[in-house]
């Protein structure tokens, strides 16, 4: 089981299992459930002159591919050296950007039977659906699944009588589509290379939570909630990201630990010179040990001795067991 306890990585652990599996299906859950091409069709990622957004594609690469489920599966899931995790990123990279274009050339296609007011506002209920599952596997228990939302929307806003097959799609679409999940990739491959700096020091959970706001906040600047167009949904990932990592939080913990391990060691072992004799150790502790038992063993039976002598009950018939003499003591 998933040793980082986040909620998707846990759900998806039990049905793909293995580091590299998971986190494939982690970075490519996006293209699969239809998260990204809802943002294609909204436009997160291209300005209303239709150029590139950086911004858009910065939100959607950092949050949408990369995010706390890919920090946390790099960081408490993968194993093997660095070179061998920034190969497999590399190798999922090289299949998750041509598929992530592909579905970008089709969402033009898909877009001409749909009405677009409609399909927007779905676009943002799966984000804050995805939000909420990430910041709790509760909450995300009674949520239905970003495809059945996606779903959902499709037949709410489905308008067959505008289709239109685009052979010659739309090139910013594209290089956007392209870019997003080149950023969510490189952010991926960021993380493995400086996963041993970063492992024991970045509060994960925090780190979650902090997404799943940024992750709110991106459905809010999709439904045109938002009252302002600057990238709130960047800053609040960069603030999460800044108090979320502790560079001295593993040097103490092991300082604790080692601090410890040493009291403890002077406690059983006591100050040994250099060359001492464990042997000559042991014999003592032996001895003390036995003197100790002894002391013990003559203590308690003076004590049973006294006490039964004062007892007035010991001299009288059947005190001991049936059959025995009056003058039997108790305890023989």
């Amino acid at each position: 089981m998933s040793v980082s306890r986040h909620p998707v990585a846990l759900r998806l652990e039990q049905q793909v299992g293995g580091a590299t599996r998971l986190l494939a299906t982690v970075m490519a859950l996006p293209l699969v459930d239809g998260i990204f091409p809802a943002l294609i069709m909204a436009g997160a990622l291209t300005t209303a002159a239709g150029g590139l957004s950086v911004t858009g594609i910065l939100q959607t690469g950092l949050l949408i591919f990369g995010g706390s489920a890919t920090v946390a599966v790099i960081l408490a899931e993968m194993d093997g050296t660095r070179r061998e995790q920034l190969t497999s990123i590399l190798i999922l990279g090289a299949i998750l950007i041509p598929i992530a274009v592909a579905e970008a050339a089709v969402a033009e296609t898909i877009e001409t039977v749909l009405r677009f007011e409609t399909f927007h506002r779905f676009a943002g209920l799966v984000i804050l659906a995805v939000a909420a599952k990430t910041a709790s596997s509760k909450v995300g228990e009674y949520l239905p699944s970003p495809s059945i939302i996606i779903g959902f929307g499709l037949v709410a806003s489905f308008e067959p009588s505008g289709f239109e097959f685009i052979v010659n799609p739309n090139l910013t679409r594209l290089v956007s589509a392209g870019a997003a999940a080149g950023t969510g990739v490189g952010f991926a491959g960021a993380i493995a290379l400086f996963a041993p700096r970063l492992r024991g020091n970045v509060d994960i959970n925090l780190f979650r939570f902090g997404s799943s706001v940024a992750l709110g906040m991106l459905a809010l600047d999709v439904l045109g909630l938002m009252p302002t167009k600057a990238p709130v949904a960047l800053g609040v990932l960069g603030v999460t990201a800044l108090f979320a990592f502790d560079p001295g939080s593993a040097d103490e913990g092991e300082a604790d630990f080692d601090d410890l391990a040493a009291a403890d060691g002077a406690d059983v072992n006591g100050a040994v010179a250099d060359g001492g004799d464990d042997v000559a150790q042991d014999d003592a502790y032996d001895g003390y040990q036995d003197a100790d038992e002894d002391a013990d063993l003559n203590a308690l039976t003076d004590d049973g001795i006294a006490q039964a002598g004062d007892d007035e009950d010991a001299s009288k018939p059947g005190y001991g067991y049936p059959g025995e003499e009056e003058s039997r003591a108790p305890w023989l």
